[in-house]
């Protein structure tokens, strides 16, 4: 019978001497992705903005597994906060190889009730945190002549969803900016890609209510959702063993989006 529990810390360590900073990595997908890398042996740096305590829990349970981590705070919605962020992180860890850009919130409404304000902050957390992070962190990379970026989208940014213009916007647009940064960085050696997860396991999916789940599951073929685990481990082999994958989106979905 084949072995399918995961490998312990440092079995299967392929990012040692690597730092991996995971923004929004303290619940859900982020700390599932977080502690993927760690395992892999990177040192991995866990950032949050108000969740200070669920960023201890989730870098406590990292090295009690015999890894590498710490939280590091900031608001990559806010372009001096980012700037600071990364100099802290430069000073005291040497370097950043690996960004996964994973910070996202939610303010679902239909377009019609949709307000100015639910649009701005989805954009600026979701999309321009993007590139906060990715212009104070990419000359790094480019001075190392190496680096991986993991952008995570969402499948709702290629098909589009009810209630979820701004979502959806923000989305679509992490899509478009990893394929130009893609071909910018390439020369470096620098890849970068996108992750697109379908409906995921986490507080906000269990936070709906079990008719509008079983409606949901009724449009995936797989009728599941994916555990943050498994979107963890796409990261992984994006930032592992994708050498010469760069622009692209990988989806994760279940089946419910099956683009070109």
């Amino acid at each position: 019978m084949l072995e399918t529990r995961p490998k312990p810390f440092q079995e299967f360590a392929p990012l040692v001497g690597k730092v991996a900073l995971i923004t929004g990595g303290s619940r859900g997908i982020g700390a599932a992705i977080s502690a993927e890398l760690a395992r892999c042996g990177a040192h991995t740096i866990v950032n949050y903005v108000r969740g200070k305590d669920a960023a201890e829990q989730t870098v406590g349970q990292i090295v009690e597994a015999g890894g590498s981590a710490r939280s590091e705070a900031g608001d990559v919605a806010d372009e001096a906060s980012v700037k600071a962020m990364v100099e802290r992180i430069v000073e005291k860890d040497g370097k950043i190889d690996i960004l996964v850009n994973n910070a996202g919130i939610l303010r679902d409404r239909t377009f019609r009730k949709m307000s100015l304000s639910d649009w701005r902050e989805v954009i600026d957390t979701n999309l321009c945190s993007v590139m906060n992070t990715c212009h104070f962190i990419v000359p790094h990379m480019i001075e190392q002549q190496s680096g991986r970026i993991v952008n995570i989208s969402s499948f709702v940014g290629q098909m589009g969803n009810f209630g979820q213009a701004n979502y959806s916007a923000a989305k679509a647009g992490i899509i478009g900016f990893t394929k130009s940064l893609a071909i910018e960085l390439a020369r470096y050696n620098i890849m970068v890609n996108t992750v697109c997860p379908g409906f995921v396991n986490t507080e906000m999916w269990r936070s709906v209510p079990e008719p509008i789940q079983e409606k949901i599951l009724d449009r995936i073929p797989m009728h599941r959702v994916a555990e943050p685990d498994e979107i963890a481990r796409g990261v992984r082999f994006l930032v592992t063993e994708a050498d010469y994958i760069t622009g692209q989106s990988l989806n994760i979905n279940g089946g419910i989006y099956m683009g070109w």
